[in-house]
């Protein structure tokens, strides 16, 4: 399974007391840049991923703002919320058994652990850029599982 984390592009901050909201952190749409980082970062995965590639993305909006310049009907998973646990996550996209590549669009802080966990063993607040992608690859070489890590691509470098 190649499992492709994609961080939400940059959104609007939230000012006062509208930051302790959830409701309202759920609305944070992407900016102008956003878009423009998006599209730079869905054009990239686009040229290097195959059709029927299933897109996912947590149910805030602008998880979707980011998924959409990939593909407009991503799959919404309210288990990839922020916040989310780094274990729902690999249960809700059924890692490593799952489609055979998967885009995940999420958030910080579980997409830096959801990496840690798989690459190195354990949870650690690993950083991953706004709009950038982390390519994981689970495979299988004399009987041991393994992750593999693929390609690391960051918006600046596109």
């Amino acid at each position: 399974m190649n499992l492709i984390l994609w961080r939400h592009a940059e959104a609007e901050e939230l000012s006062g007391a509208l930051g302790f909201s959830r409701n309202a952190d759920l609305q944070r749409a992407l900016t102008k840049r956003g878009h423009k980082q998006a599209d730079a970062s869905a054009a990239w995965l686009r040229s290097h991923l195959p059709p029927g590639t299933r897109v996912v993305c947590s149910p805030a909006l602008r998880t979707r703002e980011t998924a959409a310049a990939l593909r407009e009907n991503a799959e919404v998973l309210p288990e990839l919320a922020p916040g989310a646990d780094v274990s729902a996550v690999l249960a809700a996209v059924d890692w490593p058994q799952g489609a055979e590549h998967t885009v995940l669009v999420g958030h910080q802080p579980w997409l830096g652990q959801l990496a840690s966990l798989l690459l190195a063993g354990s949870e650690m607040n690993w950083s991953v850029r706004k709009s950038g992608i982390w390519w994981l690859s689970g495979r299988t070489r004399e009987s041991e599982s393994q992750v593999v890590l693929r390609a690391v691509i960051n918006p600046e470098f596109l």
